[in-house]
């Protein structure tokens, strides 16, 4: 029999191949976002299909489970932070929740969701939910299918979340919430009410879209962004793809008459395309060299966009420039700039509403996706369950399905049980601020992330990652506690 250090190169090796065909999936759906024309939709399904085929093979092959079998005494007994224990651990998970997936299914998922993501596109500029809604109805099917062949969860969503949260549960996502919904419900609540008193300014005008981006690129590479080793374009939904460590592609979208918007959106997704540019070159080639858990992942986009992107030394630093690209602005001083970005206004779009109302868009989409898992609400009652909990959620009622059931690209993807991590997500972005370097150099702070989360890719799971980097488990206070200092000083509560 092999050595156990032989059968872990052996182990590496079909990661990196798996790795390689995943991350060539990854290319075709940033391309098929970006670039690709609309009529090559259907050959675009089957490339992708025959893609996903592939590296599901890889993962689910009988060598893949002698490995996982043979290695388990020696990734036991080795070093919490060990590489190939790590590849280990990340490969049993894997191929238990691949191993029962017949490849007919694997295929049949990838061809929809391709499909899916097509007819979603169309559906979102029409504002018709009736093209859409088969092809919800089609994916809700395959991802209940899916959860049965992953395993046995006390709750079905559970199977959906941990694809994108391994350690996590829909019951302690439940508890981190009812951490989090009460005091955001009457914070969000006392500041409606000293809305029409306060008057926050704000950033009328026109600012020309060419303007927008080079703004944007200015501060991602401010933030450390590498565009030699990145690209910014333009999609629907902004979005990071990682096709490898040094091939980090962002996108955002552009309005002519809000620049915040591309500009936050542009630090969201520059966010994730650090963490992805610094994972240690020890874990390159490797399924391990992308963010520890999605949760982890959206507090690096989070803590750029609004622990430093709507921070008064944000606003400090980049008013200068800021009132040069955009004469619009001009009467707007720094701290006038720092009080528009943190407005807070009841609104219908998730990824441009303002840093206090936005857990509670992913609180409203939680929710929905456990009805849907549940059968208590079906595909074709969606927009009117959308409209009940975005009234209860956020006294508002969509006035369209793009402003509504449509807007979020997740459910054309594939990615129920996404959501919840984007509220985790916030945070932890808090818990990790709060412990990083207090300073305005983003060299500095980069370099403490890049110490304490980034380097270690997928070595661990959110709760050890963080217990790690802040000696403190995953809590809902200290995040709480920030907006309640924040908006408080913004809006004299």
């Amino acid at each position: 029999m092999k050595d156990a250090s032989s059968r872990f190169r052996e182990l590496r090796e079909r990661l990196t191949h798996f790795h390689s065909l995943n991350t060539a999936a990854g290319l075709l759906e940033w391309d098929m976002e970006v670039n690709m024309p609309r009529a090559a939709s259907e050959a675009r399904a089957l490339q992708f299909s025959a893609v996903t085929k592939a590296a599901h093979e890889v993962i689910v092959a009988e060598e893949t489970g002698h490995l996982v079998e043979e290695l388990a005494p020696a990734a036991a007994a080795a070093p919490a932070d060990d590489a190939m224990a790590a590849a280990w651990r990340w490969t049993e998970r894997e191929y238990r929740r691949r191993r029962n997936q017949p490849v007919s299914f694997v295929e049949e998922l990838a061809a929809h969701t391709a499909r899916a993501q097509e007819v979603w596109v169309e559906a979102r500029s029409r504002k018709d939910y009736s093209l859409f809604r088969p092809e919800l109805e089609k994916m809700v099917e395959l991802k209940r299918r899916q959860a049965g062949f992953v395993g046995d969860f006390a709750d079905p969503y559970d199977a959906w979340l941990e694809e994108f949260e391994p350690g996590m549960t829909t019951s302690s996502i439940e508890k981190l919430f009812a951490g989090l919904k009460p005091g955001l419900v009457d914070l969000v609540s006392r500041v409606s009410e000293r809305a029409g008193s306060v008057r926050l300014p704000e950033l009328k005008g026109s600012f020309p879209v060419d303007r927008q981006r080079v703004f944007g690129e200015e501060v991602a590479r401010a933030m450390g962004f590498d565009f030699e080793r990145g690209r910014l374009d333009v999609s629907a939904h902004p979005f990071s793809a990682t096709i490898a460590r040094d091939d980090v592609r962002l996108t955002t979208r552009y309005r002519e008459d809000l620049p915040l918007s591309s500009l936050f959106g542009i630090m969201h997704e520059a966010g994730h395309g650090l963490y992805e540019q610094n994972v240690s070159d020890e874990l390159t080639h490797t399924p391990l060299c992308h963010g520890s858990t999605m949760a982890v992942h959206e507090s690096q986009s989070r803590l750029w966009e609004n622990l430093v992107g709507r921070g008064r030394g944000f606003w400090k630093r980049f008013a200068p420039r800021f009132h040069e690209m955009f004469p619009a602005a001009a009467g707007l001083d720094a701290e006038a700039l720092y009080r528009a970005a943190n407005k807070v206004e009841r609104s219908h779009i998730r990824v441009e509403a303002d840093e206090l109302t936005y857990s509670l868009h992913v609180m409203l989409r939680f929710d929905l996706e456990r009805a849907l898992v549940s059968g208590k609400v079906k595909a074709g009652d969606l927009p009117d369950a959308w409209a009940a909990k975005s009234k209860e959620y956020l006294g508002i009622v969509p006035p369209d399905a793009a402003a509504g059931v449509l807007q979020d690209v997740h459910w054309s993807a594939g990615l129920l049980g996404y959501f919840p991590t984007y509220a985790v997500g916030n945070m932890i972005s808090v818990q990790l601020f709060e412990a990083a370097p207090k300073t305005e150099d983003y060299s500095v702070l980069l370099g403490w992330l890049r110490e304490n989360v980034h380097r270690h890719g997928r070595k661990f799971h959110a709760e050890e990652l963080v217990r790690r980097a802040t000696g403190k488990p995953i809590s809902p206070e200290p995040y709480l506690r920030y907006l309640k200092t924040k908006f408080g000083e913004l809006y004299g509560l």
